[in-house]
């Protein structure tokens, strides 16, 4: 008999894929979601993306019989159930403290008494702060990078050693301490490390995922505190200009969401008894205001020119972009999805998708709140 999985979080972005991608492999799956309206604008209705085969379990994560109900049967455990958005978590902290901490310790708590084989949880690319950089001949910076306040006031976007010397980005390892600059980087960190610590103190594998900037078809584009691409999306299929911070030069890492999906099967095929931290990106980096160029190109709206705000949000940071060289030896991760065609997928997909542009009440709330400089 095929093992059973049940996804939190599974009826959405990332989920519907990874459910897709453990379908194909045999697993039998069931998801966990609430179907929030922020994420699911068809209020409460089973999305008509989510395979028919996956056993959709309408509920809140934070519901303990919700959670005890659809662990029943279930071999292995992929935690995405969270509130997701940097900026968003400024502003509702007691939400998402309690969907991504509440939420983590109720699955936990739920799974000591239906314990399983293994759990994966999805961390964040976030809390790391700023990526990992060299200094003077290259040398590894060791101390916490930061910007200041009133340096990014004075619109010096770029990060400076301690003595003011010039920093190059490099792609970010594992091993690089954790730099939490907002509360969902808080969150996210909060869960990675409950899982691992529940993993060993009862002896289940946990893999913990620091997911990268994801992209692909399913994005909801109508949330303006999603992920950076479909917020774009949304803009250009309004006909609107994309609104950059800064300078638009911040790189980061976009993976395809097929290459997510992968990942975490991947992890669930090769299990860890000690817990593992992964990375999964790209391996490459890219402008913030390149990716807007692009997009613009293949969805043939070049006409509509990216707006360069020259503001700053608070908890945003300047590079970081993955080192995943530990996921291709541990996990034989390789991306498979070249930006280029993953571009132009989206870009079909988005041909045939309508969305409501609220980018600009969530950047009048947090300049209401002093959030932007």
């Amino acid at each position: 008999m095929s093992s059973r999985i049940l996804i939190t979080g599974g009826a959405g972005f990332i989920g519907s894929h990874l459910a897709d991608e453990l379908l194909a492999h045999g697993w039998r799956v069931r998801a966990l979601d609430n179907l929030t309206p922020q994420v699911h604008e068809n209020r409460g209705e089973r999305p008509a993306y989510l395979d028919p085969d996956v056993e959709l379990v309408v509920g809140d994560v934070r519901d303990a019989d919700c959670v005890r109900a659809a662990l029943e049967g279930v071999d292995a455990v992929v935690h995405l159930a969270a509130r997701v958005g940097v900026g968003q978590s400024m502003y509702e902290i007691a939400d998402y403290t309690s969907v991504n901490g509440l939420g983590t310790g109720v699955l936990l708590q739920a799974l000591l008494d239906h314990p399983v084989a293994q759990l994966v949880v999805a961390s964040s690319m976030s809390i790391y702060g700023e990526g990992l950089y060299a200094g003077a001949a290259g040398r590894r910076v060791t101390d916490v990078v930061e910007r200041s306040r009133e340096q990014l006031r004075q619109g010096a976007w770029e990060p400076v050693g301690e003595n003011g010397q010039r920093l190059a980005p490099l792609p970010t390892p594992e091993d690089k301490p954790p730099a939490l600059s907002s509360i969902y980087a808080l969150g996210k960190y909060d869960q990675e490390r409950m899982s691992l610590l529940f993993g060993s103190a009862y002896h289940t594998p946990v893999t913990a995922l620091r997911f990268f900037n994801v992209y692909g078809p399913r994005q909801a584009l109508s949330n303006p505190y999603t992920g950076v691409l479909a917020i774009f999306a949304g803009r250009l299929l309004n006909g609107r200009a994309p609104l950059i911070y800064e300078d638009g030069r911040q790189r980061r890492d976009f993976v395809s969401v097929y290459d997510v999906a992968r990942a975490v099967r991947l992890a669930l095929e090769r299990p860890d008894e000690d817990g593992r931290i992964l990375n999964v990106g790209s391996g490459e980096s890219v402008s913030v205001l390149q990716i807007a160029d692009e997009l613009a190109r293949v969805m043939g709206r070049e006409d509509v020119a990216a707006q360069v705000t020259g503001k700053y949000r608070v908890g945003d940071i300047r590079h970081c972009f993955a080192d995943i060289s530990r996921a291709e030896r541990t996990l034989g991760y390789v991306p498979q999805v070249a930006r280029a065609d993953g571009m132009g997928e989206l870009a079909e997909w988005l041909a045939h998708q309508v969305a409501t542009d609220r980018v600009d009440d969530a950047a009048a709330e947090l300049a209401s709140r002093g959030l932007t400089v």
